[in-house]
């Protein structure tokens, strides 16, 4: 058996030389100064691969056109198997990436290693590092939300500032007039089908060139002897690997990546953030107002660049260990100083939201409940009855699981088992409700709305609408106006509130509905700040 083996392999290497290939690469001598500083550019290439899947998978539940984009990543986020794992993945890998790129570069800076005959490495590799930032620009716009939608609007402006060029790189990127249809597909057709073949056939390059001169040995070790590439740097290039691995899947199970609302051109109160990554350029364009706009947004990044490329070219000196390297440490501790005092200004000074913010990557079902079965969300939140019962994976096992039983029972019987359950199940040992029989109403409404499928969606509506629908009942607001087709047709209907008119408007018309509608017969409203703040944000919160 073994020799039909060997027989097979020599054929297969004969035939195609894949055999003696991985032999020599994995066999490649490297010098004995290799080590754990040197496994970034191999972390580099996992994360990756780790997008190219990841991009692969949501590729095939995507529908890359303007609104379905943004329907089709809430099916994969709500509704798909591990849909929110592989946006996860692809998310916060992206932003890994990007940090393990540039560690790279510091790394390489630092220890002088892009000296002759290693020049054309660094160039490939700060190319590489523009192409990795392109990922995080050309996806930023992909989910069709408002923070994408207006992230790109900025970004499109940005490039139009390019003196000579600015013009036709916003014809290129489809912004001429509005970020719409076109700007959309040249955006995705960067992302999925010019950028992968380009990174794969840089990274080829790279690596070509890396084996070609060799990894760069710290001064004074050239005469010693060399080491081979397995197992020892193999076996720290895989820890570093799956080190990598574990944080990134860590973070995207751990931390939900936020999905806002459907792209709205109108929606003038809204302010754009860029990525993380992205805001010391942010912050720097504040710096630079009027005509001086340019410097910060095309002069400097170009500088920068340039001033990157043209390193080999202006550090020409013999190469020596990193510990003498002061000018270039001072240089990597200062950028990082700017970059961070930069970024944090950007953070710090970020205005608060003038709305709450919903995460539309999470089920929204609640949202379609009327405001009786809100209330009812708020009530069975009052009187904690999760302590005993559970609701789908949640909750207490004293009581039977309201997912499943309540469906058996109507709303009267309810009522009357909160206000006695020992009398309506015999040795119950639930206590009495001491809620109105309208409040016990409200959340038997919400109970029977239940269901397995459901559960978690309307067990996690937010605290602002189950206690704005509250304030909605408590002063009777749907016997004049109706939300998700409840209510009375007296006024004007509730739902697409946010698209009629400002919160501003909404407040001013509780308080007094003469001043803004002469002739209404709608009551003045005295209702606290937290009321009225939860009330506006809960009806601005419901769908069109």
């Amino acid at each position: 058996m073994k020799r039909r083996w060997e027989q097979a392999a020599g054929w297969l290497d004969h035939r195609t030389g894949i055999q003696t290939a991985v032999r020599q690469f994995l066999y490649e001598e490297i010098p004995a100064s290799s080590g754990w500083h040197q496994v970034f550019g191999s972390v580099a290439v996992f994360l990756f691969l780790v997008q190219a899947f990841t991009g692969a998978l949501l590729a095939f539940n995507y529908a890359p056109t303007p609104g379905d984009s943004y329907n089709s990543l809430r099916y994969i986020l709500t509704e798909l198997t591990a849909g929110r794992l592989m946006r996860g993945l692809h998310h916060w890998g992206a932003s890994m990436m990007i940090v393990v790129v540039v560690l790279h570069m510091v790394q390489v800076f630092l220890y002088g290693a892009y000296k002759k005959p290693r020049e054309a490495t660094w160039m490939v590799g700060v190319v590489l590092l523009l192409v990795t930032l392109a990922y995080g620009l050309t996806g930023y716009l992909l989910p069709w939300d408002n923070r994408a939608y207006f992230g790109t609007v900025v970004a499109t402006r940005i490039a139009g500032q390019a003196p000579v060029l600015g013009p036709y790189l916003v014809r290129l990127l489809g912004g001429v007039g509005a970020v719409g249809v076109v700007t959309f597909a040249r955006f995705y057709g960067l992302h999925v089908l010019l950028l992968p073949p380009a990174t794969l056939l840089l990274i080829a390059i790279h690596v070509y060139l890396v084996r070609k001169h060799g990894v760069a040995p710290a001064p004074g070790d050239e005469l010693l002897p060399k080491k081979q590439f397995y197992p020892r740097q193999v076996f720290m290039d895989t820890v570093a690997i799956f080190v990598a691995f574990a944080a990134l899947f860590t973070m995207a199970v751990a931390v939900r990546v936020p999905l806002e609302q459907l792209a709205d051109p109108t929606d003038t109160s809204y302010i754009p953030r860029p990525e993380w990554y992205f805001l010391f350029l942010f912050q720097t364009l504040k710096l630079f107002t009027g005509p001086l706009e340019v410097v910060g947004s095309v002069v400097l990044p170009g500088l920068a660049v340039l001033a990157l490329i043209l390193v080999p070219f202006i550090d020409r000196g013999q190469m020596v260990r990193v510990t003498r390297r002061t000018v270039a440490i001072v240089f990597v501790a200062l950028a990082a100083l700017g970059w961070t005092g930069l970024t944090a200004t950007a953070v710090m000074t970020t205005p608060p939201a003038t709305e709450v913010e919903i995460d539309y990557s999470a089920p929204t079902d609640w949202m379609q409940l009327s405001p009786e079965e809100m209330a009812g969300v708020a009530y069975f939140r009052q009187e904690n009855c999760v302590s005993c019962h559970s609701i789908g994976d949640g909750g207490g096992k004293v009581g039977p699981d309201l997912t499943t039983t309540s469906i058996h029972k109507d709303a009267a019987w309810m009522i009357q088992h909160f206000k006695r359950p020992s009398a309506m199940v015999p040795g119950s040992s639930m206590p009495p409700i001491q809620l109105t029989d309208a409040q016990l109403n409200s959340l038997a409404a919400f109970l029977l709305k239940l269901n397995p499928d459901n559960a978690s969606a309307l067990g996690n509506a937010p605290d602002f609408a189950t206690q704005g629908a509250l304030v909605y009942q408590v002063n009777r607001c749907g016997t004049c106006h109706m939300v998700n087709n409840v209510g009375m047709k007296v006024g004007p209907p509730l739902n697409g509130l946010s698209k009629r008119r400002s919160r501003s408007w909404v407040e001013d018309h509780f308080a007094d509905p003469q001043k803004l509608s002469p002739g209404s017969f709608m009551p003045p409203y005295k209702l606290s700040s937290k009321d009225m703040e939860n009330l506006t944000t809960y009806l601005f919160a419901l769908p069109e």
